[in-house]
């Protein structure tokens, strides 16, 4: 460590030393420092009572105190959006005082910090799985508890957007002209989130990549490939019976039977010419 970065690092450490003995006075009991971090608290100043009840968990180990402060702690980050340091707070929380009456409380707003973190839909979705864990791990624990409604509406919400991840992965692919590709998001919009606002749209668009895919391919692979449109036709009418699609459904239908007909006659004129030669 060179003299500048050693200086720096010692003034931070001065710096928060300082502050932290404005917010608890090297004389205060474990009690009063709890209660000015409750009052801090309460006051909504969530970054203050955060340092107080750190120290609290500290110098109170094993008491009453630090376990309440620590419970603090973890709403006072939740309090300021601080989504990452809540859930490692509430986690530690569950881990020194797993039989605590808040536990239920805990571990929902553990799966709501995580929840937090879940990026928008084009990005890395890995904390989106963690919070569906974490909700289903929720309502299986505690089954009749107050919070399970919201609970699965955010299981909900999550899946909707991992379905349309894969969704646009879909479109992307398609709209390169990268068919193959193309299928194998549709089938995991479809297969994966069957109850999806996607599902429906992927397995029409589905039904018409094969279509392409056919239309595109060699001679030797086009029925093959037109009879998978015609299959996923039949899985549309099997899950959405109803559905608003029908129509566009069932028009790409008839496209992939007049293909299947059309390379049919064209085979049929091949093997003709070939004999006659």
């Amino acid at each position: 460590m060179n003299k500048i970065s050693y200086f720096l690092l010692i003034s931070i450490f001065l710096i928060t030393a300082c502050k932290s003995t404005r917010l608890v006075n090297p004389g205060d009991s474990v009690e009063e420092a709890y209660q000015k971090g409750i009052t801090n608290f309460e006051e909504g100043n969530y970054s203050d009572a955060a340092e107080i009840f750190e120290t609290v968990t500290r110098i109170g180990r094993g008491s009453e105190y630090a376990q309440q402060a620590q419970y603090y702690l973890a709403e006072s980050y939740f309090n300021q959006k601080r989504y990452i340091l809540a859930e490692s707070e509430y986690l530690r929380f569950i881990t020194f005082y797993p039989r605590d009456p808040k536990r239920e409380e805990v571990d929902f707003k553990k799966a709501i910090s995580i929840y937090e973190q879940s990026p928008r839909y084009r990005l890395d979705q890995t904390a989106t799985r963690r919070a569906i864990d974490e909700f289903q791990l929720f309502n299986s624990r505690y089954p009749n508890s107050e919070y399970v409604t919201q609970s699965a509406d955010k299981i909900n919400e999550l899946r909707e957007k991992l379905a349309r991840k894969y969704f646009e992965s879909a479109q992307f692919y398609s709209r390169t002209d990268q068919y193959k590709a193309a299928t194998i998001y549709y089938d995991l919009v479809i297969d994966r989130y069957p109850e999806s606002k996607w599902a429906e749209t992927a397995l029409i668009k589905q039904i018409e990549t094969y279509n392409d895919y056919a239309f595109n391919s060699v001679l030797s692979k086009q029925i093959e490939r037109y009879e998978l449109a015609i299959s996923n036709y039949e899985k549309y009418i099997q899950l959405f019976p109803q559905g608003n699609g029908r129509g566009e459904a069932e028009s790409l239908r008839d496209q992939a039977e007049q293909g299947i007909k059309d390379a049919k006659d064209e085979i049929s004129e091949r093997q003709a010419e070939n004999q006659s030669n």
